[in-house]
Parts: C-alpha cells; sequence; structure tokens
C-alpha cells in the first residue's frame, strides 16, 4: 500500500514538497490545502492534485473563482497517513491539535520552534530518530545545508568546532513585501544567530558559533565556513569526501561559475525545475586547510534544499526504509545530482 500523504500548505515549500512526493514509487499525494484561491490553486489543479480548503469559511471563495474543492483540510488529515505541513511560520503550531485530533503525524518546516515537535531531522545526520515519532520538525535551509555539510565531517575526521558566517538572502524572488531595499544588516546583530542552536537540534554535542548577515537578494545563501578538525587531513582529501555525499555538489573550478546567478543559470540550463537546486553548491578551489582549520563556501538555495529531506523524513516517521534506502529512491526519483 502506498503511503497517503497530505500537504497542507501549497506555496514556496508545499508545492515543491507536493511534486516531490507524487513522484515516489511508494507514495501517493491525496491532497493539498490552501487558504485562498490564487494562482498556486489552480496550479494544484492543473497538476491533478485535489484541492482543499483550509479555512471553511472561504469556501465560497474557490466556488466564485471557479476551482473545485475536494474538501476541507479536516478531511484530507482525516485520510492521511501522514501530512506534510508546509503553511507559513508559526501557522504549524496552529495546526497541531488538529493533526492530533485525527492520530495522524505531521512533519512541520523550519520556521517553527524546536520546541513544537518530538525531533528536528536531518536525513544526513539522524533520520533514525524520527521513526515514530507523532511531531517531526524538518530543519530550515540553512540548517539543512550545515548538517549535511557537517556530518561527514564529524563522521570521516571529528569536529572541534564550527564556525559560520551566513550571507541570507533578503526574501524569496515571489515575497516582494521582504527586505532590505538597499542595506546590509547583521541579523542577529548579536552571537549566535539561530542557525548554530538550530544545527544543535540535529547534533546536541557540536561546538558551532553562528553569525548572520541579511542582504538585498533572492537568489541563495550563502555560508563561509570554518571548521577546526580533530585531524589534519588535506584539501584534496576533504574535497573527496564531500563530493562522495549525495546531496553536495562541489563547483569545478573551470566551470566559471561565481555566484548565486551563475548557479541559478547552471540549473536552468540543466532543466531542473522552477531552477531548483535540491544540493549544496561547494566551490571546490574554496576548500582549503590551514593547519586543522578547514575554510570553504558554499551555497544554498533557500526555495528548494529541504524539499528531499521532505520526502525522507515521510518514511522515516513511517518506518517503511531506513536511511540509506530512503535517500537513494529520493535521490533516483528527483534526479538529485549534477
Amino acid at each position: 500500500m502506498s503511503i497517503q500523504v497530505a500537504v497542507n500548505g501549497y506555496g514556496t515549500i508545499g508545492k515543491r514538497v507536493a511534486d516531490a512526493v507524487a513522484l515516489q514509487p511508494d507514495m501517493e499525494l491525496i491532497g493539498v490545502g490552501k487558504t485562498r484561491p490564487n494562482h498556486e490553486a489552480e496550479l494544484a489543479i492543473e497538476n491533478g492534485y485535489p484541492l482543499y480548503a483550509a479555512i471553511e469559511d472561504r469556501i465560497d471563495l474557490f466556488d466564485e473563482a471557479g476551482l473545485e474543492l475536494a474538501g476541507t483540510v479536516e478531511e484530507m488529515v482525516e485520510a492521511a497517513d501522514i501530512v506534510v505541513d508546509a503553511c507559513p511560520s508559526g501557522i504549524g503550531a496552529d495546526n497541531k491539535s488538529l493533526y492530533e485530533a485525527h492520530d495522524t503525524p505531521a512533519l512541520y518546516q523550519g520556521g517553527e520552534d524546536a520546541d513544537l515537535v518530538d525531533v528536528s531531522f536531518n536525513a544526513r545526520g539522524n533520520f533514525d530518530e524520527a521513526t515514530s515519532a507523532d511531531h517531526v520538525r524538518v530543519v530550515s535551509c540553512n540548517t539543512t545545508g550545515l548538517s549535511r555539510l557537517l556530518a561527514p565531517l564529524q563522521e570521516e575526521y571529528g569536529v572541534e568546532k564550527a564556525r559560520v558566517t551566513l550571507v541570507r538572502r533578503g526574501g524569496d524572488p515571489a515575497q516582494t513585501g521582504r527586505g532590505p531595499i538597499n542595506d546590509i544588516l547583521p541579523n542577529p546583530v548579536s552571537l549566535p544567530s539561530h542557525h548554530g542552536p538550530d544545527v544543535n537540534t540535529i547534533f546536541p554535542d557540536l561546538a558551532i558559533d553562528t553569525l548572520g548577515l541579511k542582504v538585498p537578494a533572492t537568489l541563495m545563501h550563502t555560508h563561509s565556513v570554518n571548521v577546526t578538525l580533530e585531524s589534519t587531513p588535506d584539501a584534496d582529501a576533504v574535497r573527496e569526501l564531500l563530493d562522495e555525499q549525495t546531496r553536495t555538489f562541489l563547483i569545478p573550478e573551470g566551470a566559471g561559475i561565481d555566484g548565486a546567478g551563475a548557479l541559478k543559470e547552471f540549473a536552468m540550463d540543466r532543466g531542473r525545475p522552477r531552477a531548483d537546486i535540491w544540493e549544496n553548491c561547494i566551490w571546490s578551489e574554496s576548500v582549503s586547510m590551514e593547519g586543522s582549520d578547514l575554510y570553504l563556501f558554499q551555497a544554498i538555495h533557500q526555495e528548494s534544499d529541504v524539499v528531499p529531506e521532505n520526502v525522507d523524513a515521510i518514511r522515516a516517521v513511517l518506518g517503511t526504509a531506513d536511511a540509506a534506502e530512503s535517500i537513494e529512491r529520493t535521490n533516483e526519483t528527483m534526479e538529485i545530482g549534477f
């Protein structure tokens, strides 16, 4: 029997998760929830996804827009084996009681508080900890990227201390109300940014400090990473290790990819849906060792890198595959890997 998956929230993350779930041979997307009719609601119907109204009082709005509903989100949740909550930050917490009322396990996104859930999740870092959990949080785009990077370094060399400066986009391309417009903001101005403590929800014993800057860009985040390792490999060995990982892409030195804009062009040229980049993008020539200190730059596509993690979290919660099996299946169906 296929896993019956509901996606509540069909925006930036939800529509991508819905598409990914629809590709899985062991899953069936039974519907998506929307609060109001808009072009994304129309897209769901065009894609053949049953559309459910998240707010009962707004059903008439969908009728007026000519969008056929399959029912309410409560009916969708009742029918699901698991629900992926992809609603805006804070709304997932409001929805928790609905999922509990129907005894439906739920996945939340990184914008929710870690205290809301039983476990925070990263497929590469702590897949097994999500098994049989009722409420699981797929960590944010930046925490996902850092976890993917730090997991193999920790396993292979040991990590004494990680220090990361995150240069964060001001908003996603469609978030027209976000800023800054012409500024560079320490965000926050004090140490640490929320990303270090968030990484500790995956790796509780890891020593990590993070700083954040917000810049007027929409394309991707960029991380400046310094990791003090417990051993002293050479840079080539680290490159080889990172190149072996299935969700890290080492940008070749001769590729002519010098920034986020070129990375997005690279993805478009290779036919990626929505120009999505599910992998960490690490500039190969930036990987340097100074004694036991590793330095590198990586770029993280904030709209899409958590999507395969949501798919893997579904299998982790329901215990239908182990980490290696799930990651391989998700990578194959989504065609992850440049």
